[in-house]
């Protein structure tokens, strides 16, 4: 089994934030809007908010995995 380094994960939020659309703007809650390049760029940075989008994705990517998003 391959170990999957931080650096790994966050290259692939990283090509999943470039496939939504320009315009589109992300909520933090109290941390406010952001872009899709702020997005990335935090990311690349791994500060507190590109930590945070990490683990949202990664809770999606889990979820999708065990099915729980998938339509009866």
């Amino acid at each position: 089994m391959k170990i999957v380094s931080d650096s790994d994960i966050r290259n692939l939020v990283i090509a999943r934030l470039r496939a939504l659309s320009s315009g589109r703007k992300i909520s933090m809650g109290s941390a406010g809007e952001f872009s899709k390049d702020e997005l990335i760029k935090r990311v690349a940075k791994n500060d507190e908010i590109g930590k945070k989008i990490v683990e949202i994705q990664l809770q999606y990517l889990r979820s999708l995995k065990e099915g729980f998003l998938l339509a009866d």
